[in-house]
């Protein structure tokens, strides 16, 4: 009689010390990013219209090096900038161009940095990030949890400045264009 119970009190202690040993659980928080004015980076897609201006007006896409290349001025910086910041920065180059002496520009961004899911979702891959996306609406998107997921956090590797900087962040946590998040799968 005390061989099973003792074999049982084996097994149970087993399991939970797996249990305690769930993958991600070594992680760092990472520090949560408020929902906030989209700032512009390399990959985004804007649409700038000059008003009065159909030759300087056009879709135009950030480069790697953070700059949108304008018709008869050049390169303008725009990584970094919202889309407000943008159309004072492009103000500012057509004036000093001598093209218009006081330009009206609008901007808007028609097409974000991807994000991008791996691990346990039924669809793992890249997908088109929508301002106010958190985990667990990306994981939707792609298509929901796998039976053997962790789905109460997961792990976003995070570009900040030069530096990529991967954290444990929670269902509800934003997501930022370029993330790339990781579901992982339970030991048990």
């Amino acid at each position: 009689m005390t061989f099973p119970i003792a074999r049982s009190i084996i097994w149970i202690l087993t399991a939970l010390l797996a249990a305690a040993c769930q993958p991600g659980d070594d992680l760092l928080p990472l520090p949560d990013q408020p929902a906030g004015s989209y700032q512009l980076g390399a990959g985004d897609q804007v649409r700038i219209i000059t008003f009065g201006e159909e030759r300087l007006t056009g879709e135009f896409r950030v480069n790697d090096r953070g700059n949108i290349a304008l018709p008869l001025v050049g390169p303008v910086r725009a990584a970094g900038l919202d889309s407000s910041g943008l159309e004072t920065a492009v103000a500012v180059a057509l004036t000093r161009a001598q093209l218009l002496r006081d330009p009206s520009i609008a901007v808007e961004v028609i097409a974000y940095r991807p994000v991008f899911v791996l691990g346990e979702v039924n669809k793992p891959g890249e997908y088109s990030w929508q301002p106010g996306m958190t985990v667990v609406t990306a994981v939707a998107v792609a298509g929901g949890f796998t039976y053997r997921a962790i789905n109460d956090y997961a792990s976003v590797v995070r570009t900040v400045g030069v530096t990529a900087v991967e954290g444990k962040v929670w269902r509800q946590s934003y997501l930022q264009p370029g993330d790339v998040v990781t579901i992982f799968e339970r030991r048990f």
